[in-house]
C-alpha cells in the first residue's frame, strides 16, 4: 500500500510529456475544473522550442489559500513520456506520488518516490484510441481531489464542441474511466486517503488569467486602437490575443513581415493620432532601436512590450530571464527620456499596461513594459481586475494656423496635435528641429531641445511609482528585486519568518522613485535578487544612488527561481552574516 500524506492545504501537481501530447489541454481543463470546484490554483509551464517532441512540463498548485508562485516540490507527478522522469528527477522526493504507465514510471528504477501504475493507454483503447489517455489521467486526478465530475463534463463539452458530439462523448467517457479507476484504487487500499484541501466556494466565480491576457486586456483598457507585432516568443500570444478581440474593441491589429516594419508602422500610426502598442522580445527589439530613437526625437507616443528570454541572439526562445534592462534603457542614439515598467503579478501586468498608455500620451515619451516568459506563461485565479478608477487620457489639442508642434514650454511638454484635427501643420522630423519642426543646426536651439528632454525626465521622476515595501520597518536585511520575482520572494519570506528581513519590490525600473534612498541607507545588509548573470537592476540602482549592494542572488539558467531556492539562498546569507 502506498502511504502518502494527503492532508495538506497546498498540493503541487506536475504533468510532463512531449510537445504535441496535449499536456497544455489537460493543464487548462484541470485548473478550470479545480477552480470551479472551489480551490485556489496557480500554474506555470516550461517547454522546449519545438512543435513536437522534446520534454515539456507544467506545474499546478492547488490550495485552500491563494498561491501565486512556482515551487520545486512535486506531490503528484503524471509522466506522459519516457523522458519525463529523467527530466524531473532533481525535483522528485520520497514524498512524490508518481502515477502512470508502467513503462514511464519505471524508467529510473532507483528513483525515490511512491509509484502507482495506471494503464492509461490500455484503458483508452476501449474508448477510441490512446489519444484519450490524457483525459483518463485527468479524471483520475479529479477523483483524488473529490472534484465535481459534472464540472469537468461541461468543460469538455465546451472545449471540444468544434470536434462534434462523438469526440465530446468519448472525452467524457475517458474522464469517467479515470475517475472510476482512481476510485477503485482508493476502495481497494492501493493507496491511502484523499486530498483533504478545504474548499472556498467563492473561488468558483473567479477568473483565471495569464500574463499575456492581462497585458492584452491592459492595452484594451488603455484605449489601444493600433497594435503591431511580429511573432516572437514569449510575446507572440499577446499579439494573437489582441487580434482575436480586435473587432470587439475597434482595434487594428497588424502582424508585420519583420520588426523594422513593426516599429515604423507604429510610429506612422502614432503620428496620425492612434494609441499604439507593440509586442516583441529582445532580439526583435534590437532591430527596432533606430525607430525607438526616432520616437524620442519626434516625441511620438509609443507603448512597447519586450518579453524577456535568455540571449544573446536567438538564445533560448522559450525560457525565462530578466536580461533586457540594459537593452531597453540604452536603446537609441543620444539621450531622450523613457519609462520602463516591470510587472510583478497578473494584476500589475494589466494595470501597468493601461497606465503606460496614459503616460506616453501625456509626456510624449516611449513607455516600455518588461515581463518575462515566466510571468507571461503563468496564471492564477483572481476575483476581478479593478477598472473603476481607470481613465483614458487623450491630451490632444485642436491646432490653429500658428500651431508649433515642438513649442518650448516651462514643463518641457509641447501641446500635441495630430494631422487633420484643426488647421495647423503637424511636423515630424528625425533631425534636430526648431519649434515648428523645421531642421536646424543652431547650437542654441540644440541646447534648448536637450534641456526640454531633461525637464520631462524630471517630471517623470516625480510621477514614478514607488517600490512596494513588505515586512517590518525595523529591518536589518533588505531584499531588492523587481518584476516576476515578487510572489516567489514574498512566499520565501513567509517561510523564513524573520522580523529583521524586509523586501523592496520594484514595478517601475526607470526612472527610479526617490524613496529608494531612504530604504537603502537604512538597511545594514542589502541583497539583490535577479534572473540575469550581471545584476542589471542592482547596477542601475547603484549608479542612481551610489549605494552598493552587499549580496547578489543571481540565476541565469533559463529556468525560473523557485520559492525553496530563494528561501535556502537567503537563509545561507543571513546565517553566514550572523556567524561572522
Amino acid at each position: 500500500m502506498v502511504n502518502i500524506d494527503m492532508r495538506k492545504d497546498d498540493i503541487s501537481i506536475v504533468l510532463c510529456g512531449a510537445a504535441g501530447q496535449g499536456v497544455q489541454t489537460v493543464e487548462t481543463l484541470l485548473t478550470k475544473t479545480l477552480k470551479k470546484s472551489g480551490f485556489f490554483v496557480f500554474a506555470t509551464r516550461e517547454y522546449m522550442s519545438r512543435v513536437r517532441g522534446g520534454v515539456n512540463s507544467t506545474t499546478i498548485r492547488v490550495s485552500s489559500k491563494s498561491v501565486r508562485a512556482f515551487v520545486d516540490r512535486i506531490d503528484i507527478l503524471i509522466p506522459l513520456s519516457e523522458e519525463a522522469l529523467p527530466h524531473l528527477k532533481e525535483r522528485i522526493s520520497p514524498q512524490t506520488l508518481i502515477i502512470g504507465e508502467k513503462r514511464f514510471i519505471e524508467v529510473l528504477p532507483n528513483l525515490k518516490g511512491e509509484k502507482i501504475e495506471i494503464p492509461f493507454e490500455e484503458l483508452s483503447q476501449h474508448i477510441g484510441g490512446k489519444i484519450y489517455s490524457n483525459i483518463i489521467a485527468l479524471g483520475a486526478i479529479m477523483r483524488l481531489f473529490k472534484a465535481d465530475n459534472k464540472v469537468l463534463h461541461g468543460l469538455l463539452s465546451e472545449n471540444f464542441k468544434s470536434k462534434g458530439e462523438t469526440i465530446i462523448e468519448n472525452n467524457i467517457k475517458a474522464a469517467n474511466k479515470g475517475y472510476e479507476t482512481a476510485d477503485d484504487l482508493l476502495k481497494n487500499h492501493i493507496f491511502k486517503g484523499e486530498f483533504e484541501i478545504d474548499r472556498v466556494p467563492e473561488v468558483a466565480n473567479d477568473y483565471i488569467i495569464d500574463g499575456r491576457q492581462a497585458i492584452g486586456l491592459g492595452a484594451i483598457a488603455g484605449g489601444c486602437n493600433f497594435a503591431c507585432f511580429y511573432p516572437m516568443a514569449p510575446s507572440t500570444g499577446i499579439g494573437t490575443f489582441l487580434a482575436q478581440h480586435a473587432l470587439e474593441f475597434g482595434m487594428i491589429v497588424d502582424q508585420s513581415e519583420d520588426e523594422i516594419s513593426v516599429i515604423n508602422k507604429a510610429l506612422g500610426a502614432s503620428y496620425a493620432g492612434a494609441r499604439v502598442f507593440i509586442s516583441t522580445a529582445g532580439g526583435g527589439f534590437s532591430l527596432m532601436s533606430e525607430g525607438i530613437s526616432l520616437a524620442g526625437m519626434t516625441e511620438l507616443p509609443l507603448v512597447v512590450v519586450v518579453g524577456m528570454r535568455p540571449g544573446p541572439a536567438t538564445g533560448m526562445p522559450t525560457r525565462t530571464c530578466q536580461e533586457d534592462i540594459d537593452l531597453v534603457l540604452y536603446a537609441g542614439a543620444g539621450f531622450f527620456p523613457k519609462v520602463i515598467f516591470a510587472p510583478g503579478s497578473i494584476e500589475d501586468a494589466f494595470n501597468l499596461t493601461q497606465k503606460a498608455f496614459n503616460i506616453t500620451q501625456k509626456y510624449h515619451v516611449p513607455v516600455f513594459i518588461l515581463p518575462d516568459q515566466y510571468l507571461i506563461d503563468s496564471y492564477y485565479n483572481i476575483n476581478t481586475l479593478n477598472i473603476d478608477a481607470l481613465e483614458i487620457n487623450k491630451n490632444l489639442i485642436k491646432t490653429d494656423p500658428s500651431y508649433e508642434r515642438y513649442r518650448f514650454t516651462d514643463s518641457g511638454i509641447s501641446p500635441r496635435g495630430v494631422p487633420g484635427y484643426g488647421n495647423g501643420l503637424v511636423d515630424a522630423d528625425s533631425h534636430t528641429h526648431n519649434e515648428c519642426g523645421e531642421i536646424t543646426e543652431d547650437p542654441i536651439i540644440r541646447k534648448r531641445t536637450v534641456q526640454k528632454r531633461f525637464k520631462k525626465l524630471g517630471l517623470l521622476r516625480k510621477a514614478a511609482i514607488p517600490p512596494e515595501f513588505i515586512g517590518s520597518k525595523n529591518f536589518k536585511y533588505l531584499i531588492i528585486s523587481w518584476g516576476s520575482n515578487y510572489y516567489l520572494i514574498k512566499e520565501a519570506l513567509e517561510k523564513l519568518s524573520r522580523d529583521d528581513v524586509a523586501f523592496l519590490s520594484f514595478k517601475q525600473i526607470y526612472p527610479v522613485h526617490s524613496s529608494v534612498f531612504e530604504y537603502l541607507i537604512k538597511a545594514e545588509v542589502k541583497i539583490a535578487i535577479e534572473q540575469n548573470p550581471t545584476g542589471q537592476f542592482a547596477k542601475l540602482l547603484e549608479n542612481e544612488t551610489h549605494i552598493n549592494m552587499n549580496h547578489r542572488i543571481l540565476k541565469h539558467s533559463g529556468y525560473t527561481f523557485s520559492v525553496e531556492e530563494i528561501f535556502e539562498k537567503l537563509k545561507k546569507i543571513i546565517e553566514g552574516d550572523e556567524n561572522i
